[in-house]
C-alpha cells in the first residue's frame, strides 16, 4: 500500500469503524426500552431523513412517550454513546492500514459528525487514537458535511493544502462535498451506502471495498 499524499483526513462512522448497524438499530432499541413492543416498519422508514430530535417528536405523537423531544433525544444519544464506549468495532484491516500510512510519514486526522468526546472514547478503546494528530467534530465547526468547512479546518490544522490531502469517506454527500472542495477523495465501501456505491465510484479519485486488501 503506497499513498502519494502527505496528509489524510478520515471520516469515522462507516469508514474506520463499523457503527452503522448500531445507528440503524438505535430507534428500535430506544422504543423497546420505552416499552413500545409493536414498532411499525413504516415509522422506522419515516425517521430515516430526520434528526434525532425530529424523530423524538414523531415517537411522541405516535407512541405517546413521556418527556420533551429534547429529553428523549438525550436518551437516544446516551444509548449510542454507550455503544461507542463499549461495542463498536474497527473495520477489519483498518489498524494495519493506518500503521502503514504512519510508517510512510503521512499526517492524519479524523473529521466526523460524531461528537469529539465519543470519537475519543471509541478510537482510544480500539487502540488507534494515537495514529491521529487530532479529532475534529462537525459540531465544533457548526456545519455538517454538506458544507466543506470541516475539511478546510482539518486541512488547515494539518498544515495542508486540499490538493495534497486524501479524504476517506463512505457517504455519497460527503464524497461530493470533499471533491468539490478540491481534495483527493477515496471512497470507502460501507453496506449502508451500497445503493450509492456506483455514484461514489464515478465521483471519487480512488475507491476501496476492503481495508484488508489495501493494508
Amino acid at each position: 500500500m503506497e499513498m502519494n499524499k502527505k496528509y489524510a483526513i478520515f471520516d469515522m462512522d462507516g469508514t474506520l469503524v463499523d457503527s452503522m448497524p448500531w445507528w440503524q438499530g438505535l430507534a428500535k432499541e430506544y422504543l423497546l426500552k420505552e416499552g413500545v413492543e409493536e414498532i411499525s416498519p413504516e415509522v422506522l422508514e419515516k425517521i430515516r431523513p430526520l434528526t434525532i430530535t425530529e424523530s423524538a417528536v414523531l415517537f411522541k405523537e405516535i407512541y405517546g412517550i413521556q418527556g420533551t423531544p429534547e429529553e428523549m433525544a438525550a436518551k437516544v444519544n446516551g444509548l449510542m454513546a454507550e455503544h461507542y464506549k463499549k461495542d463498536i468495532p474497527l473495520k477489519p484491516g483498518v489498524r494495519q492500514y493506518l500503521a502503514g500510512l504512519k510508517k510512510q510519514g503521512v499526517k492524519m486526522c479524523v473529521a466526523s459528525a460524531t461528537a469529539e468526546h465519543l470519537m475519543e472514547a471509541c478510537l482510544k478503546r480500539l487502540g488507534v487514537r494515537d495514529d491521529f494528530e487530532f479529532l475534529l467534530s462537525c459540531e465544533e465547526v457548526g456545519a455538517g458535511k454538506h458544507s466543506p468547512d470541516v475539511y478546510h479546518l482539518a486541512a488547515e490544522r494539518l498544515g495542508a493544502a486540499p490538493v495534497d490531502t486524501a479524504v476517506y469517506e463512505d457517504a455519497l454527500h460527503a464524497v461530493q462535498t470533499a471533491k468539490q472542495a478540491g481534495f483527493y477523495v477515496i471512497g470507502v465501501y460501507d453496506e449502508s451506502m451500497k445503493d450509492n456505491w456506483k455514484e461514489i465510484c464515478a465521483l471519487a479519485d480512488e475507491v476501496m471495498r476492503d481495508w484488508e486488501e489495501e493494508a
